[in-house]
């Protein structure tokens, strides 16, 4: 005989109804992230199909040989990890790092300081080399510290989207090799929009993200590892303790095993195909000059109106560029009405840097004389309501 089995009602409690999502434009000129090119978005919206399905795998070795040609490395390890920057970030400290193992971190704005604390929670003997919130490391900076700590890995920050400064790489890697240790780099704000040349710099490790130069939403984080951190990785005495973003198991599904590791944002690396596409049809060259010739266009404007750059020029990232908020400005208020009266987003300063400086972003599709136009033509109309003589007699 059958038997009936009661379940409790349903608690309507959390239930609303809502109208189909509808969002605003914006034009996206702070830190991240950018507008996705239409090209990519219409990628994005296709019929899902199978993350084994062999068109698929086809597809993810495209990706893979595209951000080699991005990032100029031949590295065997690149894969788009299946989250955001953040996830390739912690994805380079955790297959490389063991307890106990000395981890230099230059820091010279917020993402250095991002870097201590995810290694840290690996358990690292972090060190830390700092410079303020504006400048960026000499050779001489770096040679001395590694001299002095002896590190297993030197971290550090390519693109520094808290100051927009853009560190110089040159003869870097040639003292890591020298100091026997393993050269990690941050290329979130810069690959794709600024000159990177990852094996020419002897970088073991980098990772980026989709959504700044690559014009593509966020969702994915370029991930590369070169040989000796390969070696290193294979050297581990334990199973790298994040599984989820263990290349040794991530490499069956990217390598040509494709054994099943997770399911893959199908979807997203559409999009990443399409956003490398892109790139390679325009060329690293072309690129790299349109985020520079355009940069160039904002901070003569700026400058023009009387307003200072934080960064010096000969440091400045053709992708992000820092304002300092003049003397007796709001600067929230105004990032604010820009938002809501012109659907327009710029960022503020992150924190030594908060409530001093604007975050102007140029990256990718972003980056067209357009943009620079229209957000100069706004400073010089909407900035003088915000001064506080102008605001009080308001």
């Amino acid at each position: 005989m059958a038997t009936s089995h009661s379940h409790p009602s349903v608690d309507p409690c959390h239930r609303r109804s809502l109208s189909p999502i509808a969002t605003p434009d914006r034009l996206l000129l702070g830190p991240g992230p950018s507008n996705a090119d239409p090209t990519v978005l219409r990628a994005l919206s296709r019929t899902p199909i199978g993350h084994l399905d062999p068109l698929y795998v086809e597809l993810m070795a495209e990706v893979q040989e595209l951000l080699r040609y991005a990032w100029q490395t031949d590295n065997r390890l690149t894969l788009p990890m299946s989250g955001t920057g953040s996830s390739a970030m912690e994805a380079t400290l955790a297959n490389t790092i063991e307890p106990g193992d000395r981890v230099l971190v230059a820091v010279k704005g917020y993402f250095g300081n991002r870097l201590v604390d995810m290694a840290g929670r690996y358990r690292a003997d972090v060190r830390v080399v700092e410079k303020p919130w504006g400048e960026a490391f000499a050779f001489e900076d770096i040679e001395a510290a590694l001299i002095e700590h002896k590190p297993a890995i030197l971290a550090m920050v390519h693109a520094e989207t808290s100051t927009g400064i853009c560190q110089p790489m040159d003869g870097i890697g040639d003292l890591c090799r020298k100091h026997n240790c393993l050269l990690l780099l941050d290329t979130v704000t810069s690959l794709g929009g600024v000159p990177v040349f990852l094996d020419d710099w002897k970088v073991d490790l980098a990772y980026s993200c989709s959504q700044k130069g690559l014009s593509c939403p966020p969702g994915l984080g370029p991930f590369t590892m070169g040989p000796r951190a390969e070696e290193k990785l294979a050297a581990r005495k334990d199973k790298v303790p994040n599984w989820y973003l263990d290349v040794s198991l991530l490499n069956q599904y990217w390598g040509s095993d494709r054994v099943y590791h997770h399911t893959a944002p199908v979807n997203m690396n559409f999009g990443m195909r399409e956003a490398l596409r892109l790139l390679a049809e325009e060329g690293l060259e072309q690129a790299w000059a349109r985020h520079r010739t355009n940069a160039e266009a904002l901070w003569a404007g700026l400058e023009s109106q009387g307003l200072v750059m934080h960064a010096p020029e000969h440091l400045r990232l053709p992708t992000l560029t820092t304002v300092r908020i003049p003397e007796g400005v709001d600067g929230k208020a105004f990032t604010q009405h820009l938002l809501n009266e012109h659907g327009i987003e710029v960022g503020g300063g992150l924190g030594t840097l908060a409530g001093k400086i604007w975050r102007i972003g140029l990256m990718g599709y972003n980056s067209k004389p357009d943009n620079v136009n229209r957000l100069l033509n706004l400073f010089e109309t909407e900035l003088p309501r915000f001064r506080l003589g102008a605001v009080a007699a308001a």
